[in-house]
């Protein structure tokens, strides 16, 4: 019954998120889309609108995902069991993140959007991503997706936090925008090449990859941001190759 519960919890706030997200630019919520409140920040953390087409992929993910732990078989997974109400968390705050972006309640979208990173590294720890060996489905059908997911998000949250600092119009000590922007590509340099040896994740950073060549393609015309962005994708990439040669060679 416990089992039963959980799996249908999953699929009811997976598609009521997936729902909530489309509707966002459909409707739009607030009449406002999502991409249009974004275009308001004077930020230089955010990718080429293209980028963004990356949700597309991840809605599919959480669909086979939902799908997948619903199976009779996934019943009684320990993985499933242990990260299946931190989906449900991580559903609420991607959702409430939404409603409070699309109202332009800025402050509490960074709380929303902290609770949906943490419920999202609990499922990563709990799915022992290079940790444990688990059948190809699995893989394809909950590793994958939420290394992706993950990837995304913690894309996202850097970006939150910039926008976020633009809406309180912090001085930021004086400190140039593009040195700030700097700081946010270490920070991701920092965490891609720990998620490189300690999870040898390739999905994960290609995300991160994504996302980097997304922003020197929008700030294309301004040499330092572009080359910044590209530099940090070419060293994020050579930490990935290098953990996985190291990894095949040990």
């Amino acid at each position: 019954m416990k089992n039963t519960l959980r799996q249908s919890a999953v699929i009811l706030v997976l598609l009521g998120t997936i729902v909530i997200n489309i509707l966002a630019d459909t409707l739009p919520i607030n009449g406002l889309k999502t991409g249009q409140i974004s275009d308001t920040f004077h930020v230089l953390f955010v990718p080429a609108g293209y980028v963004f087409a990356i949700w597309g992929l991840i809605y599919i993910g959480l669909l086979g995902y939902a799908v997948y732990q619903a199976l009779p078989a996934q019943k009684e997974n320990p993985r499933l069991q242990a990260m299946g109400w931190w989906v449900v968390l991580g559903g609420f705050a991607n959702s409430a993140w939404i409603f409070l972006w699309h109202y332009e309640q800025f402050v509490g979208t960074l709380a929303a959007m902290l609770v949906l990173l943490a419920s999202l590294i609990a499922v990563y720890l709990r799915l022992e991503f290079g940790e444990t060996k688990v059948t190809n489905s699995e893989t394809w059908a909950v590793r994958i997706p939420f290394s992706i997911y993950l990837g995304w998000i913690t894309v996202a949250t850097v970006a939150n936090v910039t926008d976020v600092l633009d809406y309180l119009k912090w001085t930021a000590f004086g400190i140039s925008a593009q040195t700030w922007f700097l700081v946010a590509l270490a920070a991701v340099l920092v965490i891609s090449t720990l998620m490189s040896w300690i999870r040898r994740d390739v999905a994960y950073i290609m995300v991160i990859l994504w996302a980097l060549v997304g922003i020197s393609h929008k700030f294309s015309t301004e040499p330092l941001i572009w080359l910044a962005s590209l530099t940090t994708a070419l060293l994020v990439s050579l930490g990935l190759l290098y953990s996985l040669l190291w990894r095949k060679g040990a």
